[in-house]
């Protein structure tokens, strides 16, 4: 008896999910960090945040402060991109995606865009404290943040997922090194890496930014939800 032909959404869904478990594990071993949960077949990596679009002075600040900070820790690297999370990094089954994403989207649609300014420079680690970050941290907007958050965690629970900390500090992360390297970051570091701030020409300008739209990161697939 002739076999009915798989639909092609069947065929491409079960690629794009080859595709992205083939490129888990090398991203896992990138650069020596450590995978926060194992990666089984079916989880994706399921992560909401406020992207930060770069600008060029940006940019020139980044080099200013990890060049410095790099006086004191060596092997710290700049990140490539930039956000402010509002969401820890969770596992999703492969066909909760699409629901998990439709769920964030009615929750967030009534919100209006914002401004943050983000000039307190902050060392931190990851919970297992295989890595420090330096970062910096929201001195105005802090509110609107928690309000985003409180929406995404309700759709966490919705799905039996992990809501997000308690008394976050929202951050947008500059640098990062493997290992807990605390000590050698806070103190004198972090105070000249302050002043550093403080002094730029432009830090008004691209520390003060506004947030034009949320985005959820799945795997390889990236969903955009426009703030109003």
């Amino acid at each position: 008896r002739a076999r009915l032909p798989v639909p092609e959404s069947v065929l491409a869904m079960f690629r794009e999910q080859e595709e992205e478990e083939r490129g888990a594990e090398d991203r896992a071993k990138h650069g020596g960090r450590v995978r926060c949960f194992p990666h089984e077949r079916g989880n994706w990596a399921t992560h909401v945040y406020l992207p930060y679009k770069v600008q060029e002075e940006f940019l020139e600040l980044l080099d200013l402060l990890v060049s410095h900070a790099r006086t004191y820790v060596s092997s710290l690297t700049a990140m490539e991109e930039f956000h402010i999370s509002l969401s820890q990094s969770v596992v999703l089954r492969y066909h909760w995606i699409n629901p998990f994403v439709q769920s964030l989207k009615e929750r967030l649609a009534s919100y209006d865009r914002f401004f943050c300014v983000a000039n307190q420079m902050k060392v931190y680690t990851n919970q297992n404290k295989t890595r420090t970050f330096i970062g910096l941290e929201v001195s105005a907007g802090h509110f609107q943040l928690l309000e985003l958050v409180s929406e995404v965690d309700k759709v966490m629970e919705e799905f039996d997922l992990p809501t997000f900390y308690k008394d976050p500090s929202f951050h947008i992360s500059l640098a990062w090194c493997v290992g807990d390297l605390t000590g050698s970051l806070e103190g004198q570091c972090l105070q000249e890496l302050q002043d550093i701030v403080d002094r730029f020409e432009d830090s008004a300008l691209v520390l003060r930014v506004q947030w034009e739209q949320i985005r959820c990161k799945s795997g390889n697939k990236f969903f955009s939800f426009p703030l109003r």
